[in-house]
């Protein structure tokens, strides 16, 4: 029986994407990480997360109950003390939390920030662990609208708002990522403009979509499986009966 050997065509499922939109795409995702100092790209956020960080924004004040002193705070608290019966010098201390850290950022060598605006934009900028907070806070200060205005930056639940900026990304625990909420600091009913937004520039704002259309190019052509192995049909054992022996009489045959 013959065998077809044709090596089969794996389907591959891939956009097609204009090579002049593509290097449109490449060329000003460059042109800002060359502006701005670092890679950055904006998407829109989906409205329910957004209504979510609002509700928590407008939370100056945590419920009365949340100061309660819970059975779980005494077990941890307990546990603490249990630990401070082995204390370490300070110097040791230092020398392992710098072995650790060693380790991290021998291992994650960048920091991803996502910064959420009220207008259900969001900014995303890659960072090195060791750069410090205001490095955020002057990228900030060229991609927003209103730059002249004071704002501030916070993470949330509960809302904290981050003060010391020089701190590094990497002790503020915002490695590998980390969400964190813009607002200006402006007092209730002073805002005007600024407050329902645009909060980014239209030149960023143009960066929408782009890292998008960089991945619908990505497949390429489609690939080629192995051929299939098939195995030879197995031999199918002579069926012919076996020649039939020669008769011997016995010698104690006697006729």
């Amino acid at each position: 029986m013959r065998v077809d050997s044709t090596p089969a065509i794996k389907r591959q499922r891939f956009t097609i994407v204009d090579p002049m939109e593509l290097e449109s795409a490449m060329a000003k995702l460059a042109a800002a990480k060359e502006k701005f100092g670092c890679e950055i790209r904006v998407f829109e956020t989906a409205p329910a997360s957004s209504a979510a960080s609002d509700v928590s924004s407008n939370v100056s004040e945590e419920p009365e109950d949340f100061y309660d002193f819970t059975p779980e705070d005494y077990y941890r608290l307990l546990g603490t003390k249990k630990e401070e019966k082995h204390l370490k010098t300070k110097k040791i201390r230092e020398e392992e939390e710098a072995a650790r850290r060693a380790r991290i950022t021998a291992r994650i060598t960048k920091a991803v920030i996502r910064v959420r605006f009220p207008d259900n934009y969001t900014l995303e900028a890659t960072f090195h662990p060791s750069e410090t907070i205001q490095s955020l806070l002057d990228l900030l200060m060229k991609v927003i609208t209103h730059p002249e205005l004071p704002f501030y930056i916070y993470t949330t639940p509960p809302k904290k708002q981050i003060k010391d900026a020089s701190q590094d990304f990497y002790s503020a625990g915002f490695i590998p990522g980390a969400i964190v909420y813009f607002s200006y600091n402006l007092p209730k009913g002073d805002d005007g403009a600024a407050a329902s937004g645009p909060y980014l520039q239209e030149e960023v704002m143009s960066l929408q979509g782009l890292d998008t259309t960089i991945e619908k190019m990505e497949p390429g052509e489609p690939s080629r499986d192995e051929p299939p192995t098939t195995n030879p049909p197995a031999s199918v054992p002579d069926q012919r009966p076996a020649a039939d022996k020669k008769k011997i009489k016995p010698k104690w045959l006697k006729l």
